[in-house]
């Protein structure tokens, strides 16, 4: 089934400058590693060598953290949107 992924603008130099990219995903694991093998140059920022989403990055689903879901198990339905976000630090 096809579901969009949002990608934030930092990490748009890595997938032509697109916002919003449509692959075909059960979970939300296979939904980054097919953008990651369309996007080689994203995956460095999203995924740490053992295949877990990076300590500073929040995947949600929808509006919901796949952290309190089933993490990159999460089951994806075609409606729904799968959103990259950065943690911003600072002070």
């Amino acid at each position: 089934m096809s579901v969009t992924i949002i990608i934030p603008s930092p990490l748009r130099i890595h997938t032509a400058q697109r916002e919003r990219i449509t692959v075909e995903a059960a979970t939300v694991g296979e939904a980054l590693r097919c953008l990651c093998e369309r996007h080689p140059g994203i995956q460095n920022h999203l995924l740490s060598e053992d295949g877990g989403v990076r300590r500073f990055i929040n995947v949600y689903v929808n509006d919901e953290d796949i952290r309190f879901l089933s993490d990159q198990k999460t089951g994806l339905r075609e409606t729904d949107v799968v959103s990259i976000i950065p943690s911003i630090a600072g002070g």
